[in-house]
């Protein structure tokens, strides 16, 4: 089975990015069959290895991108809860769009995409069982790149988004973009690395991992401590007694202002936030109205967007190795 996931400059309009199905009860969206939902992509136990593509671009190259995307691998395996390990094979000239059983990072010029897609990352899974046994990431390259944050998007910026998706990792929707005057969204803000919308040509802002990055990667790939280091918030959504789809549930930590986020997947309006550390939370639900539905969710026609945002009415404490239950009701716009 095969998977794509793409990230866009900050002026694409609306783009249709498909991702499999999320597997509800889990905090962020985690790549996983659409037509099983409780079924994730990850990797199986081992180092995962990859090769680096050894084009020069103009700006950039074969070994400055080698260094950028290794810097950015470096950044997921450096998370303290989570065991995801990673090794450079070498240089190859290889595409990184070929289905070879090896994964490869690198440029590509037959891109099947719009112009304003910067990359796209490419998994091969085993039918059946999820396990992800191959995943190229593929960089635009039309689109002017730069390792210094001068002169083009940022490619360590770009990789580490990329790499979440290679771990198993949809997007997340904790941002905030503005429409531009001429067409596009611009971010404004974003509190994770998985947002679908990048920021603006030159920043490098994306290269650090959040609070809801590093929940994501920890839940695929835990140590033996995560779990029972953290908790989660778990309940319902509902407007008028029916369940909500699509609903996007945020946990703001009151003590050190970390924000972890979390959907509405399944048809019954269920929601976890995982991997939270104990603490009290501040849990908001808004729709998803800045970013696309369709950068998360395949059926977007199932997603309801017309809610207001709403607060639940206490705050929530989280204890290690426990689950705080909590529903939230919304009202119509």
């Amino acid at each position: 089975m095969k998977v794509r996931g793409t990230w866009r400059a900050a002026t694409a309009l609306a783009l249709a990015v498909v991702l499999a199905g999320a597997s509800p009860l889990e905090a962020y969206l985690k790549l996983g069959f659409s037509q099983d939902p409780d079924q994730v992509l990850r990797w199986g136990p081992g180092t995962i290895r990859y090769f680096v593509g050894d084009r020069d671009l103009p700006g950039v190259s074969g070994e400055a991108f080698r260094q950028a995307v290794g810097r950015a691998f470096a950044s997921w395996e450096a998370v303290p809860t989570a065991t995801a390990t990673f090794d450079e094979v070498g240089f190859t000239g290889l595409s990184p769009l070929s289905e070879d059983g090896v994964t490869t990072v690198g440029f590509e010029d037959l891109f099947d995409f719009d112009e304003r897609v910067l990359a796209v990352t490419s998994l091969l899974t085993r039918t059946g069982s999820g396990e992800i046994i191959e995943a190229d990431i593929a960089f635009n390259a039309a689109v002017a790149w730069s390792t210094d944050g001068q002169g083009g998007f940022d490619v360590e910026s770009i990789a580490v988004h990329e790499i979440g998706h290679l771990l198993g990792l949809g997007h997340s929707a904790i941002g905030e973009t503005e429409l531009r005057p001429t067409g596009g969204r611009r971010v404004i803000a974003s509190e994770t690395a998985m947002f679908p919308i990048a920021f603006s040509s030159g920043s490098t802002e994306g290269r650090l991992l959040q609070a809801d990055d590093r929940a994501g990667v920890s839940d695929l790939y835990p140590t033996p401590e995560f779990q029972q280091a953290t908790g989660s918030i778990s309940g319902r959504v509902q407007k008028g007694g029916a369940s909500v789809v699509g609903a996007h549930v945020v946990a703001f930590n009151l003590q050190t202002e970390d924000l972890v986020g979390s959907f509405t997947v399944g048809g019954d309006g269920r929601f976890v936030v995982a991997g939270l550390p104990p603490g009290p939370y501040l849990l908001r639900v808004e729709p998803l109205d800045d970013a696309d539905p369709d950068s998360f969710f395949d059926d977007v026609a199932a997603v309801d967007v017309e809610f207001r945002v709403g607060f639940a009415s206490r705050i929530v404490t989280v204890r290690a190795g426990a689950d705080a239950a909590v529903d939230l009701e919304v009202v119509s716009k």
